[in-house]
């Protein structure tokens, strides 16, 4: 019977034994005081665990390692500050195709194990997905500012289980208040993407709402996720945003506010950024050869700064190991920071940071109308192989849904 116990929630379990006047007599009153109890179906017995439907990975690969499977172990809060979610939509990534294919498994491994305790390997299944948007089902302890029933969304960091999956564990610290005006399924397609766009703008670049006003400011990689989201938090803080993108995109960014459109296809886009005013801050999506001239079009010695998001972080680390990639990719930034400073100009790389603060302060300017979720397609949870295909094949304009739970 005590196996039995084990295999619901610490909370539950807690309950239990904290009961006035129960003591561990509640252990052995039966069935029915179990059937009572205020949880899911849980399976319960020592040889099976409570399982869920979720996508996941057995190695890295292409789309073929994809394998749908209903006996994913369901979560349990092992943290007081953790809360279960259930998932009613999620939404794909270029790092989780990258993921998939066993991009930055070194570095996110070391952060999963720091010590080394499990094998090589020992992620899997994995289950992949970083956005979210659902329902609270349960809270840890010391979580004060949700409650189960509240519907939330997320970033969940790479090195956690991932959202494709009936639910997923996150940290108080890293959920918000889902803006009230989106759907699930419209919610979804912000987080991850609108997260890794404030960090590059807000942490690398400095800027903010009191200090954009009237500032140039240059986004290549300006029809993606990252894109699409910087350019409307760039126009909502009274900036003049310049897009690069294709043709067929050029719609799509005047409509979310971008002042001028560059197509990258119709010629150099170094010729055509040469008919215009020198820039303030730019953010790099697109990285390559961009980057050998992007940073001659800000402003010299004026604070102007150049923001990439595509670094050699991960890819040195899966090459090198963590140790020596962490010193080559140290080396590399130093001198790129220092090389760009002497021609007076700041050089700054920007990562995704998960942060439910931030995501409050997102979902301030999506219930106000100053930012839009831009969804490319949404697929249903049965098509996850299709929805990775779609995102493999790039040039998407705005995010990838999937429905996880049918409405």
């Amino acid at each position: 019977m005590l196996l039995k116990v084990h295999t619901f929630s610490r909370k539950v379990f807690s309950s239990l034994l904290h009961c006035p006047g129960l003591g561990v007599t509640c252990l052995g009153m039966g069935k029915s005081l179990i059937q009572q109890l205020p949880c899911r179906n849980f399976h319960v017995s020592c040889q099976r665990c409570t399982m869920m439907p979720s996508w996941v990975i057995d190695r890295y690969g292409k789309n073929d390692v994809l394998r749908f499977t209903n006996n994913m172990m369901f979560p349990l809060i092992n943290f007081p500050n953790e809360v279960i979610i259930k998932v009613h939509a999620a939404s794909l990534n270029p790092i989780d195709v990258n993921m998939r294919s066993g991009y930055g498994a070194a570095a996110i491994r070391m952060k999963r194990d720091p010590l080394h305790i499990t094998s090589t390997g020992s992620e899997f299944p994995l289950t992949l997905g970083r956005d979210v948007s659902g329902v609270v089902m349960e809270c840890g302890l010391d979580v004060k500012y949700f409650r189960p029933g509240d519907e939330v969304w997320a970033a969940v960091p790479p090195w956690k289980q991932g959202t494709l999956s009936e639910f997923v564990l996150a940290s108080g610290n890293e959920i918000s208040k889902k803006p009230r005006c989106l759907s699930h399924t419209q919610a979804a397609s912000l987080p991850y993407a609108g997260l890794t766009a404030w960090s590059a703008i807000r942490h690398a670049g400095g800027l903010n709402q009191d200090n954009c006003s009237n500032k140039r400011v240059l986004i290549f990689g300006a029809a993606g996720g990252v894109g699409t989201f910087a350019i409307q938090l760039m126009k909502a803080w009274g900036a003049h945003v310049t897009a690069v993108c294709s043709q067929d995109a050029s719609e799509l960014v005047k409509r979310l506010g971008a002042d001028d459109v560059i197509d990258y296809k119709s010629g150099s886009v170094e010729e055509q950024l040469k008919t215009l005013p020198l820039f303030d801050f730019i953010l790099d999506n697109v990285g390559g050869s961009t980057e050998k001239w992007a940073p001659d079009f800000l402003k010299k010695w004026s604070g102007a700064t150049y923001v990439s998001l595509i670094t050699p972080f991960l890819v040195n680390m899966d090459r090198l190991g963590v140790a020596d990639g962490m010193l080559r990719t140290g080396m590399t930034f130093g001198s790129k920071t220092f090389k760009h400073l002497c021609k007076g100009v700041h050089y700054r790389w920007a990562f995704f940071a998960p942060s439910g603060p931030y995501l409050d302060e997102i979902a301030d300017l999506v219930d106000a109308g100053k930012i839009h979720p831009v969804i490319d397609q949404v697929f249903s949870f049965s098509d996850v192989p299709k929805a990775f295909q779609k995102m493999e094949e790039g040039h998407a304009r705005g995010k990838t849904v999937i429905n996880v739970t049918d409405k």
